[in-house]
């Protein structure tokens, strides 16, 4: 799908620990050194669903195909990486490239593992992250106004209308804020898109904490979160250590270290469906004999764009979708019973398809 999250933190905070567990692999290296992780690590993982294993039995399905999502381990930022230190530029690059962003901030205490700024101080931590993406921001469309206001010279519409929305931009920006784009027109809203400020990308904070404070968190997390509430965003626990003991282990054993430790599920399920959400996206399913699979869509996505995800003749030759929620399906636990029951509907090209949908589509070759 191209939906990708990247991990972003300050080195040392536990971004590669983290995304070795996501991806159950070692492809990132975890040192105690800054700049261990240079490229960035990429790796695909499951959504966790658990609609699909209902959908399963009830289709008794051969298959379950869960949706996916990308996970980008990106190395650590540190105070002046919009000047180019510590290889900065070139990691804020690759957040860039990423749809939304998960920051890892250290939440836990460890004489052992080296903090680059010398003390745990999350909020300290955050706003050097957030101050260098906002200097990148600034630093790029004031490249950016340089490059149009020759072609604005030459009457050039677009140039000048570009140049203005840049100034709106920095005007903010300059003071430390963030641009709302709600109010932009839908022609600004492409030339804000085509910006890519960093500043704009969805996050979420992840408090790495230790073992102990997984469940409950402790004073650093709870600080983080406060700050979270104040920025509209949202903020998980996860111990970045138990997730790594969690990957490793077969499902019962997974389930029985999750219970000892007063948790209701793994900390990783909780961020990957925090990515999910931050990227504003939801899930419809095709389910049968064959295989039940889940399909993911950015919300508001309309019924024939969303068939276009399984194929492009689907769009194409779209005539209408045969569809029922998952919490109406349920209750009959029989797709054919709530058929007969009045409960699937046909839906035409203005439909917008919603999270949970079984849909069946219906198209001219």
């Amino acid at each position: 799908m191209g939906f990708r999250c990247g991990i972003i933190g300050l080195p040392n905070v536990g971004k590669s620990t983290l995304f070795n567990a996501l991806t159950r692999t070692s492809l990132a290296q975890s040192e105690n050194y800054p700049f261990c992780t240079i490229e960035p690590n990429i790796g695909e993982v499951d959504v966790p669903d658990e609609r699909l294993n209902k959908l399963s039995d009830i289709n008794q399905s051969i298959q379950i195909l869960p949706a996916r999502l990308t996970f980008v381990d990106i190395a650590g930022l540190v105070k002046g990486a919009s000047q180019g230190e510590g290889l900065g530029n070139q990691f804020l690059s690759n957040i860039r490239e990423v749809d939304a962003v998960a920051h890892v901030v250290r939440c836990f205490e460890d004489e052992n593992i080296t903090h680059v700024n010398g003390q745990i101080n999350p909020i300290e931590d955050i706003e050097i992250i957030e101050t260098e993406l906002l200097l990148s921001d600034i630093d790029n469309l004031e490249k950016r106004s340089n490059s149009l206001e020759k072609k604005a010279k030459g009457n050039d519409k677009e140039s000048k209308e570009k140049l203005l929305l840049i100034n709106e931009i920095l005007n903010e920006l300059n003071k430390g804020s963030l641009f709302d784009e709600s109010s932009l027109s839908e022609e600004n809203k492409k030339y804000f898109a085509e910006f890519s400020l960093l500043t704009n990308k969805r996050m979420i904070y992840v408090c790495n904490v230790d073992e102990e404070s997984a469940s409950s968190g402790n004073k650093y997390s709870k600080i983080v979160e406060e700050y979270a509430l104040s920025k509209n965003t949202k903020a998980i626990k996860i111990s970045a250590n138990i997730e790594s003991q969690i990957s490793q282990l077969d499902d019962n054993e997974r389930n029985e270290y999750i219970d000892s430790l007063g948790l209701k599920e793994p900390g990783l399920n909780i961020l990957i469906s925090e990515g999910y959400s931050a990227l504003d996206l939801v899930t419809y399913f095709t389910s049968g004999p064959k295989e039940t699979r889940a399909w993911t869509i950015k919300k508001l996505t309309l019924a024939p764009e969303s068939a276009g995800k399984i194929h492009t003749d689907f769009e194409k030759g779209f005539i209408r979708a045969e569809t029922i929620n998952y919490s109406e399906l349920i209750e009959f636990n029989s797709y054919q019973k709530a058929k007969d029951a009045g409960k699937v509907r046909l839906e035409g090209k203005e439909y917008e398809v919603q999270d949970g949908d079984i849909m069946n589509f219906r198209f001219n070759n």
